[in-house]
């Protein structure tokens, strides 16, 4: 339903379904592993989510006891996150990264109390 790779290409990978929730993380870690004011990312179930290719390219970060962030190794794109201990078999995949058209029909702002002084968007 909706493909995307990461920044080089190496890193391929397929929606199966609509993503169920779209959110806008302000939270610190992911401006920092973005580099930006906040992340967006679109969620599915993990059995709902295909890499298409370059998987041998990716590496992992925990970034806390349960959550584990996947990038491309050649070119650092950010991918995805899951681990949640609340939500196991569900995974994050930024949106950044899709190459199909999406228009999410709503994006929850999350972690808003992290947002940066400097992000004037609407979050």
């Amino acid at each position: 339903m909706y493909k995307g790779n990461c920044l080089c290409g190496a890193v391929s990978f397929e929606l199966l379904v609509e993503p169920s929730l779209v959110s806008n993380c302000h939270c610190q870690m992911c401006q920092k592993q973005h580099g930006a004011a906040y992340a967006t990312y679109a969620s599915v179930l993990k059995r709902d989510f295909v890499y298409l290719s370059g998987v041998e390219f990716l590496r992992s970060f925990n970034s806390s006891n349960s959550i584990e962030r996947k990038f491309c190794s050649k070119c650092g794109s950010n991918i995805e996150w899951s681990g949640s201990e609340e939500y196991p078999d569900w995974i994050s995949i930024a949106v950044g990264c899709f190459n199909t058209p999406f228009k999410p029909k709503e994006v929850s702002d999350l972690h808003i109390e992290s947002k940066a002084c400097w992000d004037v968007s609407n979050g």
